[in-house]
């Protein structure tokens, strides 16, 4: 009896299995747009969340992993690939654009939950911060909306320009609205703008080429997924061009850029986490509000400004949450 009990018990766990449904260990989709070498400080902090809540890898949670490294447009097969697996809960992040990917895809059949940069209730991701509705949450950090923050630093980093040059991905969710934002920020400057775009690396030495002719006097660069898998490579050329620039992210700094504002994106990973760890305890996305994270950081990298012949004013330094020497 115990024998047909137990093979009984084996063989409703396989119909189950066979049928899709969630195993009886919780199972993590988790969709990038980035690549997993430039991930490991987010995906770090991502566990670091989970494991607040009493998931650890491995142990009481599976978690399976796809990256788009860069390349958007194969975001969407990567999220059906994930949700042909038992996943219980899916998780995007990386960039605005995986959750706009994964979200038609998932179509509420289980949990989704993301960290994104852009405005989540102006691309539809949510109804409202308070109720996001559905089957979705996740954290709003924020690095893209700073336009005129970002534009009031750059000026008080070149009072004399008269200039300032815009590298965005024209094929980017945010890019739109980043680029009006900070065309009316240079505007209440006095400031022109000159706008730029590169979706990939071939497109980005001929619009430093452009700013170069455009004789920009400092340089905006647009958060995405786009840009920050190419940063090392804009950060050289600013630096090869002795052209200022600003960033959304302190990731650009770490790897030779000059200067960033903007939120904890690592902060905002671990946030992800801990909010993964409560879905899948049972609570219900639709009443978990989305989070704002609040945790805005100013980085300096000193020897960059050195090299440029860029003196930081007194005003940025007393501000600076970090100046790297």
């Amino acid at each position: 009896m115990r024998r047909r009990v137990f093979l009984g018990g084996l063989a409703i766990g396989w119909a189950t299995f066979a049928l899709g449904q969630p195993p009886l260990k919780p199972a993590v989709a988790y969709l990038s747009t980035r690549s997993p070498s430039d991930s490991a400080h987010i995906i770090a902090a991502f566990h670091k969340g989970l494991g607040e809540q009493g998931y650890f890898a491995d142990r009481n949670v599976t978690i399976e992993q796809r990256f788009a490294e860069g390349r958007i447009n194969r975001l969407p097969e990567l999220a059906a690939e994930l949700m042909k697996g038992p996943a219980t809960v899916m998780v995007a992040t990386g960039g605005t654009s995986s959750v706009l990917a994964a979200k038609p895809v998932v179509q509420g059949k289980i949990p989704l939950l993301f960290a994104m940069g852009g405005d989540p209730i102006k691309l539809g991701v949510v109804a409202s911060l308070a109720r996001p509705g559905g089957n979705i949450t996740g954290i709003a950090f924020l690095v893209n909306g700073l336009a005129a923050k970002h534009t009031q630093l750059l000026r008080e980093l070149a009072p004399k320009a008269t200039k300032i040059g815009f590298l965005g991905d024209a094929k980017d969710p945010n890019f739109a609205s980043d680029t009006n934002e900070t065309q009316e920020a240079a505007n209440q400057l006095g400031l022109k703008l000159v706008v730029v775009t590169a979706s990939n690396d071939q497109e980005l030495q001929s619009a430093f080429d452009t700013l170069m002719r455009e004789q920009v006097d400092a340089l905006f660069v647009q958060v995405g997924p786009v840009t920050t898998d190419l940063r090392p490579k804009i950060a050289a050329l600013a630096a090869w061009n002795k052209l200022p620039a600003i960033y959304g992210l302190r990731e650009f700094v770490d790897v030779g850029g000059l200067m960033s504002y903007g939120t904890s994106i690592t902060d905002a990973n671990r946030q992800l986490g801990a909010y993964t760890g409560q879905v899948l305890k049972g609570r219900k996305p639709a009443d978990l509000p989305v989070v704002q994270s609040t945790s805005f950081e100013l980085v300096i990298n000193r020897k960059v400004a050195d090299s440029l012949g860029v003196e930081i004013p007194t005003s940025i330094l007393l501000r600076a949450n970090e100046v790297i020497d």
